[in-house]
């Protein structure tokens, strides 16, 4: 069974693939405050739940989602089209890091895919070229919320420098030109809903689909579920920064 494949089920009943709830998002969007005819970008746009409500909250609005999955952008059309804004939003795919645009963007969105670009300091540096002057990035990245343990380490295959502590996930973000206008850090209940919905539709996906691929499904459903309970639950955090680009 495929990652892109695993990941779609995962997301079925939270499709805002980061651990935000759909308030947060909304107020988040709806502090960029943008003006008319606002173009957004948002690089790893998933199914694209960001983009159709920012879509929904400035309607004259158009965007572009970039991403690598397919099957994710497939969805995304589906979405679009459901919603009335198919006409408003291209999609591409392509590597968020490969991107190439004629013209600038008011609002860049990278949210939970900084890895597309090698991390924050480097996506923080990309988001910064799609943008005018005064433009906006909405970034979301995890950060230490506590000092993580070997255990928690292990369980993420992860290094105690992979991620910073909150104070310098916010310096990361702003050595590259841009200061913090708003941010939302999100609560455990948001993480701990997101990762009920991800490793539960896996699970019931997996009970409904006997067979290799519901092994498979709920092998990873399982191994999600112990790294989360028993490594990073209340060690990882995630934050979802409003940055102003300056200069």
């Amino acid at each position: 069974m495929d990652r892109q494949l695993i990941s779609a089920v995962a997301h079925t009943d939270h499709p805002i693939a980061a651990p935000v709830s759909e308030t947060h998002l909304e107020r988040l969007l709806t502090r960029a405050k943008l003006g008319a005819g606002a173009r957004i970008l948002d690089l790893g746009c998933g199914e694209a739940a960001w983009t159709l409500r920012a879509l929904e909250l400035y309607p004259d609005a158009t965007a572009d989602g970039v991403d690598i999955s397919a099957r994710a952008l497939a969805a995304a059309a589906k979405g679009a089209g459901a919603r009335g804004l198919a006409d408003r939003i291209g999609l591409h795919e392509t590597p968020a890091a490969g991107f190439t645009a004629a013209e600038p963007y008011d609002l860049v969105l990278c949210v939970g895919a900084t890895h597309a670009f090698g991390g924050l300091a480097a996506t923080v540096e990309g988001v910064r070229r799609f943008l005018r002057p005064g433009g906006l990035a909405l970034v979301g990245e995890g950060f230490w919320e506590a000092p993580p343990t070997p255990e928690a380490l292990a369980e993420l295959e992860a290094t105690p420098d992979e991620f910073a502590d909150l104070p310098g996930t916010v310096a990361v973000a702003e050595e590259a030109g841009f200061r913090v206008v708003y941010g939302h850090t999100s609560e455990l209940a948001e993480w701990d809903e997101y990762e009920w919905s991800w490793t539960g539709s896996l699970t019931r996906w997996a009970l409904d689909h006997p067979g290799p691929d519901g092994e498979a499904a709920l092998a990873a459903a399982l191994e999600h579920r112990d790294m989360w309970l028993n490594g990073y639950r209340g060690v990882l955090g995630f934050v979802t920064l409003l940055l102003r680009r300056t200069g």
